[in-house]
């Protein structure tokens, strides 16, 4: 056998136990890439678990939000709106703290329905204006906890991989 045969075979044997370790790690590619991927799909999972419970809420809230500016001159019809929408608020909290999401989400998700809370709380004491007049000054209040709400759903939307929600 020749030298150069020799060292041809001596880098063939190293190669192909090369190839042997680097395949008995499992198919598929290294643990850390399927750890990986297997969080990714996951994560895409939680995501459409939290859509199923927010689009329809979303839908909800729009109609009634929509409806209310076109009854801001009928406490009776406002009332019920105000009811609707924080019955609405409600659920979607109780649906979300459902999920039982896992760290950070769940901190996020958390936030987000102390904040909710607090609106649908507020929404709940604008039911019980007894006037036009004193109805309409919820709204201010009403508005300034929009933007807490809106943060915290653009947070977790963002740690689920969605867009913001004007894009739904």
């Amino acid at each position: 056998m020749t030298v150069s045969t020799r060292v041809g075979l001596s880098v063939l044997a190293a190669a192909l136990s090369l190839l042997k370790a680097c395949s008995s790690s499992g198919s598929g590619g290294s643990s850390a890439t399927r750890d990986h991927t297997a969080q990714t799909a996951q994560t895409a999972q939680t995501a459409q678990r939290y859509l199923a419970i927010a689009v329809p809420a979303n839908k909800e809230l729009d109609t009634s939000f929509d409806a209310l500016d076109d009854h801001d001159d009928d406490l009776v019809a406002s009332a019920d709106l105000l009811r609707r929408i924080a019955a609405t608020e409600r659920q979607f909290d109780h649906d979300l703290l459902a999920l039982r999401l896992p760290g950070t989400l769940g901190a996020t998700a958390s936030a987000l329905v102390q904040v909710n809370e607090a609106r649908a709380n507020l929404t709940d004491d604008a039911r019980s204006a007894a006037s036009l007049d004193s109805l309409h000054r919820y709204e201010f209040e009403l508005d300034a906890l929009n933007a807490p709400v809106e943060d915290e759903v653009r947070l977790l939307r963002n740690e689920l991989g969605l867009p913001p929600p004007d894009n739904d």
